[in-house]
């Protein structure tokens, strides 16, 4: 089984993986699908390099990418969903099971958005799995990890392209940063629809 294992490794690490990477834009949105379902890739070192030598076509890489990552969200969204509250519990204390429960009774499109903004260490898939054991819908899930996704790779492009391919570096050495950044902007973000769904509730 272990020699099987490498064996598929080798595979994915020398076959599958540069031939992906061949297919430019199209490429990275099948690798974030496999990174999101299955398959963990450094998905900002190796976009960081894309973005790098292909800086006219950033934005396609940021989409497609982004893409990927909401549609292969929907395997552990969907394990989740399938029963998953007894598998999250075991991997998760109670406090902190009760913690997402209530984020998400709260405003579930944030307690996805905001996780998906987030480079790792952020245990993302906890949040993705929680989504599918909460029951969200299925579409509202997928823009959330959609616009949280692109929210943090058009960030991390603006910094490819301000200070090279090494942004990649910066964002890991500096997460907690990044974090606070990214939390204030989906906050204030946040902050401002609301107040503008508010607005728009009392002039009907």
């Amino acid at each position: 089984m272990k020699h099987l294992f490498l064996r598929l490794a080798a595979f994915w690490k020398l076959a599958m993986l540069p031939a992906l990477v061949k297919m430019g834009f199209w490429g990275a949105g099948a690798i974030a699908l496999l990174d999101s379902s299955s398959i963990p890739v450094p998905m900002d070192a190796y976009l960081a390099i894309a973005i790098w030598n292909a800086k006219g076509q950033f934005w396609a890489y940021v989409l497609m990418a982004s893409a990927g990552s909401a549609i292969g969200g929907l395997l552990p969204y969907a394990l989740g969903r399938a029963g998953g509250e007894l598998f999250l519990m075991k991997r998760i204390n109670r406090q902190r099971f009760e913690a997402i429960r209530a984020r998400f009774e709260k405003q579930e499109f944030l307690a996805v958005m905001i996780p998906s903004m987030l480079p790792p260490p952020a245990p993302w898939k906890v949040f993705i799995f929680a989504s599918g054991v909460f029951e969200m819908r299925v579409l509202p899930f997928m823009l959330a990890v959609f616009c949280g996704r692109m929210v943090r790779w058009f960030i991390l492009a603006f910094l490819v392209i301000k200070l090279g391919p090494g942004a990649a570096d910066i964002v890991a050495h500096h997460a907690l940063a990044v974090v606070g950044v990214v939390g204030l902007l989906a906050v204030g973000g946040f902050a401002i629809w609301w107040m503008r769904r508010k607005r728009a509730g009392k002039t009907v």
